[in-house]
């Protein structure tokens, strides 16, 4: 995903910004078109880095896509492995060595990084099986030589963007054949290169997070973090991930595009909390709110030096989450005085309260109003012939989610892709016609004061063929599959993602990313510790009050894609009641926006399916029509009641 298809945005924060970051697991080479002999040449953004790096004494440098608080999405200033190599997906990671460049990215991004690399680069396939993530290749004979190649036995990384863990796991990799070093403190050498064309920091404001759409007050949230890190047998915690700062003190940023955070840290410590955080960036009503629940307010740049003191004092021990902060923060804590545990803030804010779960329902059905207003003029003007591109329906989606007073900025950059477009996964909208003859797979979602949306949508706007419409049912039937899910507390998302992929599988069909993420409230729209997805390692468990999306797809290079994505509210299944008392969960919708039954071939659907479809759209009329019953709103109010109206047999 990339910002080049968001207009001019309306936001107390200025204009929008972009994305990046991957959690690499094993991957596969594949250079594009060329073999290894036949590499096209560098380009001089490459060439330059790597007489950087020589001056350095460094053999190769390894370039994520996060900023100092291992972030999904970054300000622009961060955006060092997209400047270096060209891909603008939101998750990669770079290695330039002496000889070569490769850049690793999942199964979301591979079609969209086979285009975008630049000269000289080699695509890595990350989560194909039979080969290694970034780490472990350098522990391979491969990647020995190409560090060989170099001659200083070393490999860089800028310890203020690389996550402890990933740093602990190179150096193990690398063993006794070379060492890590960390050049942040001469300066990254991708901004040496870079220059004065680098973008400046972010400076948007703080404000406020409503108490009415919190649900709990900071003095309460940092109570609970106490208990929880001294269970860990802690004395202390620092915070890093933006989202968990602006959660635990009850504050919003905007110093990431779609992402209502700031850059700050927090350390949180028995009878005293601190926020770290450009004090430019503070008004004087945060400020007050922020005082009066007596967390106090130093600049950002303080924030190791604090940490690194908080360790010294007589029987400190800090708690430092090594998936979640960088190698720097780590490395701030004498291993002595660190506790390695996941940071408690995470799964706390993952369960939403009363409060968070009333402002996400609310969000999702202006939201799902707003969805219909956009929808039903992108349907009458392709089925008039009057000319439409992705560009214009993201841009339709704008402007109706931007007549609500409590929308802020687009939740992610609008995915967008008609006919063969829509098989790549996170591509962005470009110029290419939406006609009666293409599929079109939508993703998108919105941030509001009181919360968060993300919903895919595939319709088509003439008659879908046979292929289309068998993939589109399969999705369907997967999406539903897992929306029915009723299962036992504690278990892990793992479990459940056969669940969606199974109607799929059925047809020799798959898709080459997760079923499902969890969702903040009114906060970044990719929110951990949770997911649906193959990957057995995460085991955290789904609890009640948790948000996670329900996503299956299909894509067919060069042909079409579907995804269906609706919210999920986790929930307590009451009707389930066993012997032995053991409680179940099951998931409530969230999302209210018509899914297109003209897609869907009717007879694969069982009765249990078809029922689940009619019902979901009489939900959808009955929450949306009261808000589609203004004069301006007749063409958007029949267009959802004709897309909800019952299934018909094919």
């Amino acid at each position: 995903m990339r910002l080049a298809s968001l207009l001019v945005m309306r936001s107390v924060f200025g204009l929008a910004r972009a994305p990046a970051h991957l959690s690499l697991a094993r991957a596969r080479v594949v250079r594009g078109g060329a073999s290894a002999a036949s590499a096209p040449a560098a380009s001089e953004t490459l060439t330059a880095l790597r007489e950087e790096l020589e001056r350095r004494g460094v053999d190769a440098m390894i370039i994520p896509s996060d900023d100092p608080h291992l972030s999904e999405y970054v300000a622009p200033c961060f955006e060092r492995r997209a400047f270096v190599s060209g891909f603008t997906g939101s998750a990669g990671t770079a290695v330039v060595t002496k000889e070569r460049a490769l850049c690793w990215t999942d199964g979301r991004y591979w079609l969209q990084a086979s285009k975008e690399l630049g000269p000289g680069w080699e695509m890595v396939k990350a989560g194909a099986p039979g080969a290694d993530g970034v780490a472990e290749w350098f522990g391979t004979a491969e990647g020995a030589s190409a560090l060989k190649a170099g001659g200083h036995g070393a490999v860089g990384i800028d310890a203020t963007c690389t996550a402890a863990a990933f740093a602990d796991k190179l150096e193990r990799a690398l063993g006794q054949d070379a060492k890590v070093v960390d050049l942040h403190g001469s300066g990254n050498p991708v901004d040496a290169v870079w220059g004065a064309s680098r973008p400046p920091a972010p400076a948007a404001p703080l404000r406020v997070h409503p108490a009415e759409h919190a649900g709990e007050a900071a003095p309460s949230k940092l109570e609970r973090v106490r208990e929880a890190y001294r269970l860990k047998g802690a004395t202390a915690t620092a915070v890093s991930a933006l989202d968990e700062v602006c959660w635990l003190f009850n504050i919003r940023g905007g110093d990431v595009a779609c992402n209502p955070v700031a850059l700050a840290y927090a350390l949180v410590e028995d009878g005293a909390a601190t926020l770290f955080v450009d004090p430019a960036k503070v008004p004087a009503d945060v400020a007050e709110a922020l005082a009066a629940d007596g967390i106090s307010v130093e600049p950002y740049d303080a924030a190791l030096e604090r940490i690194s003191a908080a360790a010294q004092r007589d029987g400190a021990k800090i708690l430092v989450d090594p998936a979640r902060c960088s190698a720097a923060v780590a490395n701030a804590v004498p291993p002595a005085n660190r506790v390695a545990a996941a940071s408690p803030v995470a799964s706390l804010k993952a369960v939403k309260n009363a409060a968070e779960k009333a402002g996400m329902r609310a969000a999702h059905a202006r939201d799902g109003a707003a969805v219909c207003r956009a929808f039903s003029e992108a349907s009458r003007r392709v089925r008039a012939g009057e000319p439409t591109t992705e560009r214009d329906v993201d841009a339709l989606l704008f402007q109706a989610r931007s007549a609500d007073p409590l929308f802020l900025e687009p939740s992610f950059p609008t995915i967008a892709g008609a006919g063969p477009n829509g098989a790549v996964i996170h591509g962005s909208p470009g110029d290419d016609l939406v006609t009666r003859e293409t599929l079109l797979l939508v993703d998108s979602g919105g941030q509001y004061v009181d919360g968060t949306t993300d919903a895919t949508r595939t319709m088509h706007f003439g008659n879908a063929t046979a292929a289309e419409r068998r993939a589109y049912t399969a999705v369907l039937k997967g999406h539903v599959a897992l929306d029915v899910a009723v299962f036992p507390e504690d278990t892990a998302g793992f479990v459940l993602d056969a669940f969606a992929r199974k109607p799929l599988w059925a047809l020799g069909y798959d898709y080459a990313h997760g079923t499902g993420h969890g969702v903040g409230a009114a906060l970044n729209v990719h929110e951990g510790p949770i997911s649906v997805s193959p990957r057995f390692s995460n085991q955290e468990v789904l609890k009640r009050g948790m948000v996670i999306s329900n996503e299956p797809g299909y894509y067919e290079a060069d042909a079409f894609g579907v995804r269906i994505e609706n919210l999920l509210s986790i929930e307590p299944a009451s009707d389930h009641n066993v012997p032995n008392g053991k409680k179940f969960l099951k998931f409530e919708a969230l999302t209210l926006i018509p899914i297109d039954a003209g897609c869907v071939d009717v007879s694969m659907l069982d009765a249990a399916e078809r029922a689940w479809i009619d019902g979901y759209h009489a939900e959808v009329r009955a929450q949306l029509a009261p808000l589609l019953s203004g004069e301006r709103d007749a063409a958007a109010l029949a267009w959802m009641m004709e897309m909800t109206a019952p299934l018909r047999e094919a």
